[in-house]
């Protein structure tokens, strides 16, 4: 399972100081320290002071790790340094800010009100943060074929395979190895992508030795970067021993192409937004509500699993919505005021709009609980289909500048399995995810189906999925672990499903913000 981890740098400045010297203005200093829970948190690093300044824009950038799948929560504080000691405990504070590192880089630049406290305002001042990828961008992109090379001997011919290497420190040092093709002197290989840093130190005057391997050729120093070249393949005994000898083979470079490989992180800080969309599994498999067995029981405390899946993985995504307003849906009851079974309905029965943030969503599903029969079936499809038909609508503005993410809740099988796999095979051609979270003990082999991590999903008809789109994980494995834990399993492979539909289509990160179309607050009709 990939995680998406890159390193960020933040850039920081403030405006409008409190002024903590008499006779001149403070000398201030910033410092960053993340929460890492039980109330422990850890200093990251700290800017350089600058002095007798109150607008001071710091030169020095402080670099964590990033992980989407994560909330980070961080703390920036302003102190006004008038000793050489290293502790803080002695300089008067300026202020300070608390942030997401997730709402920092999808807001592109933040800016937050300096407080001396939580609900203690600092009186005057704010804090700007800005976050830049630290990434190496580029790619080479080859295409390679190799035409008569030498027979390994009498009986047969040759396996060949190719490896790249670059120079360093007076060696050559392996950087791709590509597949065998076996039996066969006029291989093409398949066309294969390494980062520009990785292949040759970013310095494209630098040598490359290529080898294709057997039989052991090798060719020096010869590229051809946006092109094609061939050159011959020389085997150093055979050239040592015949006179007569001119090489081993040719190889061609067929495409050499450097490339900008975008990120998650550039969809994000170019504007792209996560539209988050739930759902949740209210048929009567789940039990009373009101019986203490069932999983919608609200226990003393007020939660339940499908609760605890709902914060566990909202509260990171919503940092990627910029208005915070998300479409929350119920399915498999009985709705009033007539009672017939919805396969879509808002969990906001009585008033349609969206859910402001997870608290939004929360209090939704509190109030619908009582309100709806909890009846059947299990019906995936009716849910994905509706948001799929807004990811269609973003997908048709042919920009990155939208990505849908459907979680869906549920206790059991799926029901309609195989409209639910077309649902996802149609899916799976826009920008959309869906995250399905199993609560409680039932069977969810359909579910592993749909996750099709042994390979591509298909319909009954032959239809395939054009990518893989829906990660499930079963509530249960993550009982007794941190909350954080199952937010990690279930997200993680969002980024890459992101860039890899962005990537498919070309569409290059947005350069200005744009304002997303919503998933409108009306349920479909049954």
């Amino acid at each position: 399972m990939a995680h998406c981890m890159t390193l960020v740098q933040l850039s920081i400045s403030c405006d409008h100081l409190i002024d903590k010297d008499i006779s001149s203005k403070s000398d201030p200093l910033c410092v960053l320290l993340q929460d890492v829970g039980g109330g422990g948190w850890v200093e990251l690093g700290r800017t350089e002071q600058v002095r007798n300044c109150s607008s001071p824009e710091f030169s020095k950038t402080l670099q964590l790790e990033y992980h989407f799948e994560t909330i980070q929560k961080l703390r920036f504080g302003i102190y006004d340094i008038d000793n050489k000691t290293p502790e803080l405990g002695d300089d008067d504070f300026l202020g300070g800010a608390e942030c997401s590192l997730g709402q920092i880089v999808s807001s592109q630049i933040l800016t937050l009100p300096l407080m001396l406290k939580p609900g203690k305002p600092a009186g005057q001042g704010t804090i700007t943060i800005s976050a830049l990828e630290l990434k190496d961008s580029c790619v080479v992109t080859m295409e390679v074929e190799a035409r008569n090379l030498d027979k390994k001997d009498f009986l047969g011919k040759s396996d060949p395979f190719l490896e790249f290497f670059r120079q360093g420190d007076g060696k050559w040092h392996l950087v791709y190895r590509s597949e065998v093709i076996k039996n066969n002197l006029n291989p093409t290989w398949k066309r294969f992508s390494v980062p520009l840093q990785h292949l040759c130190g970013g310095d494209y005057t630098t040598p490359i030795q290529v080898r294709s391997l057997p039989p052991e050729g090798i060719e020096q120093g010869k590229r051809a970067w946006g092109g094609t070249a061939e050159f011959e393949c020389i085997h150093p005994e055979k050239h040592q021993k015949k006179k007569s000898y001119k090489n081993s083979g040719t190889i061609c470079v067929k495409v050499c192409q450097v490339e900008t490989e975008y990120s998650f992180l550039d969809y994000v800080m170019g504007g792209c937004q996560i539209s988050f969309t739930v759902g949740v599994d209210f048929t009567g498999s789940n039990g009373d509500p009101s019986s203490p067995d069932s999983l919608h029981y609200l226990s003393p405390t007020g939660v339940n699993e499908y609760l605890t899946a709902l914060w566990s993985v909202g509260s990171v995504v919503q940092d990627y919505d910029s208005d915070k307003l998300f479409p929350a849906f119920g399915f498999g009851a009985q709705v009033p005021p007539d009672w017939q079974v919805s396969p879509v309905f808002l969990l906001a029965l009585f008033w349609p709009s969206f859910s402001a943030g997870i608290q939004g969503i929360v209090d939704a599903y509190r109030q619908a609980l009582p309100q709806v029969r909890l009846y059947g079936p299990t019906n995936f499809a009716p849910i994905i289909n509706h948001v799929a038909r807004f990811a269609a609508q973003a997908a048709y503005e042919r920009t990155a500048s939208q990505y849908f993410v459907l979680l869906l809740l549920t206790d059991g099988a799926v029901t309609d399995v195989e409209a639910t796999c077309q649902a996802v095979v149609n899916a799976s051609k826009l920008p959309m995810s869906v995250i399905i979270v199993g609560v409680g003990g039932a069977d969810f082999e359909a579910m592993e189906q749909l996750d099709a991590d042994g390979g591509p999903l298909r319909t009954c008809t032959g239809d395939s999925a054009a990518r893989d789109i829906v990660q499930f994980v079963p509530y249960r494995r993550f009982q007794n672990a941190p909350r954080e834990a199952l937010a990690q399993a279930v997200l993680a492979e969002v980024p890459t499903q992101l860039v890899s539909y962005f990537k498919a289509q070309g569409w290059a990160p947005l350069k200005m913000p744009s304002s997303p179309a919503k998933v409108p607050a009306q349920a479909p009709q049954a």
